[in-house]
C-alpha cells in the first residue's frame, strides 16, 4: 500500500539530493520523508472518518448517559471506549476531563476516559496497524482499554473526591443531574461535510508538529544509533527495563503520533515490544504539562496518586508485553 512512499522517498533523497544508500544521513532523511508522508496521510483519513462518526455521537449524549444511569461497573468500559474514539493527547483530554467531573459523573469513570483517551485512539490505531501490523494492535487496544477501566476502578476505591480543589467541591455539592434531553440535530450529512472537514485540519494543526519532532528523532536513531546501542540498557532479560523506560518517557510530552515512529525504531534497534510500548505509554498517557492542566480540578497529592497508579499499570502492561509478544 506504501510502496509509492517508498520510491518517493527513493527519488528524492538518492537521485534529487545525491545522497549515498547506506550512510547515516541518507537512511535518516530517507526514514523522515517516508513516515512522514505515510503518517500524514494515515491521519488525514483517520480523523476525517472519525470525525463524521463523531458528528452523530456528540460528547454531550455520552456524558448524560454516564451521569443518569446505574451501569454497574460497565460505566467504566464505556468512558475508556469513549476514549478510544477522541483522537486527543493528553493535555487535549483535560477539558473534557474537567467537564465529565462538573457534570457529576464519578471520579473513577473520568479518570477510565483520561488514561485511555491518549493511550487508544483512532490516530494511534491507524498508526499502530501501519507500523506493526493487526495483531499486535488488537493487542494493543484491548490491552489500553483494560488498563484504563483497571486504573479507573482502582482510583474509584480510594475515595480521592476529598483530594479535588476546593472549586471542583463546590460544583459538585450543588451539581444536579441535567434534565434537559439532548436533542438530535437534523442537519444533512452534505452540511456536515464542511465542519468536519474544518475540524479534520484544526486537529491536523495541533498534531503535525508533534508527528514531525517524533519522526525527526526517529530518523535520527534510525540513522545514526548503532545496531546493539538499546539492547545494552534495555535487554528482554533487564529486569529494570520497563520500569526505567516509563520513568524517564514522563517528562518527554507527546502524543500516540509523534511518539510511534520513535516506538517503530527502538523495536527495531532491538529493544522488545513491551519495554518500547510501556516507553509510548509513559510519554503519551503520563506528561508534566497534564499535571500542571489538571491542578485546575486536582490538588497535588491527587495528581501524584493518579501518576502513581497509572505508572504502576502502565509497567505491568509493559511485562505482559514481553511475555506474550
Amino acid at each position: 500500500m506504501f510502496d509509492w512512499i517508498i520510491k518517493l522517498a527513493d527519488w528524492l533523497v538518492y537521485n534529487v539530493l545525491h545522497l549515498e544508500q547506506g550512510k547515516h544521513l541518507s537512511n535518516a532523511l530517507h526514514f523522515f520523508i517516508y513516515d512522514t508522508i505515510k503518517i500524514l496521510l494515515l491521519l488525514l483519513v483517520v480523523i476525517f472518518l472519525m470525525g463524521i462518526v463523531n458528528s452523530y455521537f456528540p460528547v454531550e449524549k455520552v456524558r448524560n448517559f454516564l451521569s443518569r444511569h446505574k451501569l454497574y461497573g460497565f460505566e467504566y468500559l464505556i468512558a475508556s471506549l469513549f476514549g478510544v474514539v477522541t483522537p486527543f493527547c493528553s493535555c487535549s483530554s483535560v477539558p473534557l476531563f474537567i467537564g465529565f467531573v462538573r457534570g457529576g459523573i464519578p471520579l473513577g469513570v473520568t479518570f477510565a476516559f483520561l488514561i485511555t483517551s491518549p493511550l487508544v485512539n483512532e490516530v494511534a490505531i491507524g498508526l499502530f496497524i501501519g507500523l506493526f501490523g493487526l495483531k499486535i494492535t488488537l493487542i494493543y487496544v484491548i490491552s489500553g482499554v483494560i488498563l484504563g477501566m483497571t486504573a479507573g476502578i482502582i482510583l474509584s476505591k480510594f475515595k480521592l473526591e476529598r483530594f479535588l480543589t476546593p472549586w471542583v467541591k463546590e460544583i459538585l455539592a450543588n451539581a444536579e443531574k441535567e434534565s434537559n434531553t439532548f436533542e438530535a440535530e437534523n442537519t444533512p450529512f452534505s452540511k456536515r461535510l464542511p465542519i468536519i472537514w474544518a475540524e479534520v485540519l484544526k486537529i491536523l494543526k495541533g498534531v503535525v508538529p508533534y508527528v514531525i519532532v517524533g519522526i525527526a528523532i526517529g530518523g535520527l536513531m534510525h540513522g545514526y544509533i548503532p545496531e546493539g546501542f538499546f539492547e545494552k540498557y534495555m535487554r528482554k532479560d533487564n529486569l529494570f527495563a520497563v520500569p526505567l523506560a516509563t520513568l524517564l518517557a514522563v517528562p518527554m510530552y507527546s502524543n500516540a503520533s509523534g511518539v510511534l515512529p520513535v516506538v517503530q525504531v527502538l523495536v527495531s534497534k532491538g529493544i522488545p515490544l513491551g519495554t518500547a510500548i510501556a516507553f509510548m505509554m509513559g510519554v503519551v498517557g503520563l506528561s508534566l504539562p497534564e499535571g500542571m492542566l489538571l491542578k485546575k480540578v486536582m490538588t497535588i497529592k491527587l495528581i501524584g496518586i493518579f501518576f502513581g497508579v497509572v505508572t504502576l499499570c502502565i509497567i505491568l502492561s509493559g511485562y505482559l508485553f514481553n511475555i506474550i509478544l
